[in-house]
């Protein structure tokens, strides 16, 4: 045990002797201070406290709540996150190439990456993992089921598989593989001359699969405008993002600068390539879960006056992380620095060094967003994300939708017709015959909601049984009732587009996955819809980027 702590006390005062290094020797006294404070509760913790305690988890749920009171993007990564975090730079991990979900008391798969072990082996959406290597699967979470499904490629692993509508169980055995996410799953031409790509992250090399999926559209066409996708995407490199925006700017421009403590550790990120198109009509969508590199690409495209942004206002994540080694082979993620874009505005929507007095922390206001100007002097607004050039309002569900959803009712249903149906055109809409068969496979289906309208009623008939007049209005509180359930069947009808967008999706999936999910949107997408609109309106688009 003495030995233990002697260890301890050895690398806290390395890593004060690093931090002395970095010149902040101003804080000695209350850094060794605190220092000394901390390994002197944590001995006598350990020592004297009534229960047999961990050090390790009492270790790790100190460092948490430290970062968690700096920023949400300030982690400490322990080894056996090792891999997770690796996913989400480079987009790669070994394992079966499945997305699982819990479905009651089992892990199910929701959807096979096409070309990876999952669907090679002839797995489909909905199928329940059983047992794995001969261990029962039986109320496993979905982090302990992905921990073992992963593992070292060539490395064999077997599962026990129920699939609904077929009664017998069956097994599946096969090796992992490096599994690679597609930070590109989708690029295609949507209209005449209008090419899309959707970019679902940024992950290592994405930028040159991005101008290889240019290439490949310029290959098969005349490209007379882009839309770049950038819905959802949750950030990633930020050296990956320089060189999107570089494919479609000249050399020699700053794209995005940093700023941290430590002034030799600011950068400027300058365009150091030879562009591949600074020509064609481009636009980025973007919306509230778009962030980080998402934002330095559309923002310094809007900055730059290259292209036009359209969708919701992003997340509004300014702040840049770096990772640092650690001993025992874990690390530390923290954030170092704030970015700014081409118009010089940094676009962090939450400040998180300056907290309420409950600890919570708010948005920056408007009125106190600065003015800045993008290259040809159009007026754009720091401290809140991206604000979109056309902005387009989302839309919400309907409540039956909602219950549809949470109940998994589309997920099942798409399964069932998926065990019908061997295949289906790429082209494939769901019809109104389908959408018949969908409403009588609800009809033995629990998938109750309350309206906005039958809580109120339901509110009115309590609170006048409190207040002594419901006996007198109770043959009026029946009527409105069963009026209101009549009308509440309407609702399948009143949904139903709605429900059969949400269908073609889902159904389309089955046959030929994310490619064919992404596809089938296109049909239905508003924000794309607008954007097709716009780039063949060039006299549009020229106002729009020239207005000041």
């Amino acid at each position: 045990m003495k030995k233990k702590y002697q260890v301890l006390i050895l690398v806290l005062s390395v890593v004060l002797t690093s931090y002395i290094s970095l010149s902040y020797s101003d804080n000695y006294f209350e850094t060794s201070k605190n220092i000394d404070i901390f390994t002197s509760l944590y001995k006598e913790l350990n020592t004297y406290y009534v229960d047999k305690t961990d050090p390790g988890i009492l270790m790790k749920e100190a460092i948490d709540a430290m970062l968690k009171s700096l920023d949400p993007y300030t982690q400490y990564i322990p080894e056996s996150e090792i891999e997770d975090f690796r996913l989400q730079t480079t987009g790669q991990y070994g394992g079966i190439g499945a997305m699982i979900t819990k479905i009651e008391d089992y892990v199910v798969i929701s959807e096979p990456y096409e070309g990876f072990p999952a669907q090679k082996a002839g797995l489909l959406p909905g199928d329940r993992i059983i047992e794995i290597n001969g261990v029962n699967a039986k109320g496993k979470s979905t982090e302990d089921v992905s921990k073992i499904l992963r593992g070292q490629p060539n490395t064999s692993v077997t599962l026990l598989i129920n699939r609904p509508h077929i009664e017998q169980s069956f097994k599946v055995s096969f090796n992992r593989e490096k599994v690679s996410v597609p930070s590109v799953p989708y690029s295609a031409y949507i209209s005449d001359g209008i090419g899309y790509i959707r970019l679902n992250s940024f992950t290592k090399n994405c930028a040159n699969i991005v101008k290889s999926s240019i290439m490949e559209l310029k290959n098969e066409q005349n490209l007379d405008g882009l839309i770049l996708d950038l819905r959802g995407n949750p950030g990633g490199l930020l050296n990956e993002s320089v060189d999107i925006v570089n494919l479609f700017i000249e050399r020699g421009v700053e794209i995005v600068n940093t700023k941290g403590k430590i002034k030799s550790w600011d950068k400027s990120y300058v365009s150091s390539k030879n562009p591949l198109d600074v020509e064609v009509p481009l636009v980025v969508l973007i919306n509230s879960a778009s962030a980080s590199a998402s934002e330095i690409v559309s923002g310094a495209i809007q900055d730059l006056d290259r292209g036009i942004i359209i969708g919701q206002r992003s997340f509004g994540k300014g702040l840049v992380q770096q990772t640092r080694r650690l001993p025992y082979n874990s690390q530390l993620k923290l954030t170092v620095a704030k970015y700014y874009i081409p118009s010089g505005r940094c676009i962090q929507a939450l400040d998180y060094s300056n907290r309420n007095d409950d600890g919570s922390v708010g948005k920056i206001t408007d009125s106190l967003m600065s003015t800045f100007y993008t290259k040809n002097g159009r007026e754009v607004k720091d401290g809140g994300g991206i604000l979109p050039d056309i902005l387009v309002d989302t839309e919400s569900y309907s409540m039956i939708v909602a219950s549809l959803y949470r109940e998994r009712l589309f997920f099942h249903y798409a399964n069932y017709f998926r065990f019908l149906n061997d295949k289906i055109s790429d082209e494939f809409i769901f019809s109104d015959l389908d959408y018949s068969n969908f409403t009588e496979y609800l009809l033995d289906k629990d998938y109750s909601y309350k309206t906005e309208t039958e809580k109120t009623l339901e509110n009115f008939k309590k609170e006048s049984e409190e207040e002594g007049y419901f006996i007198d209005l109770s043959n009026e509180y029946t009527i409105l009732k069963s009026k209101l359930m009549e009308k509440k069947q309407d609702d399948l009808i009143k949904s139903k587009e709605e429900i059969k967008e949400i269908l073609t999706m889902e159904i389309m999936s089955r046959y030929y996955f994310q490619k064919g999910r992404i596809k089938a949107s296109i049909n239905f997408d508003v924000e794309i819809k607008k954007a097709i609109e716009l780039l063949q309106n060039r006299q549009k688009y020229d106002s729009i980027l020239s207005r000041k």
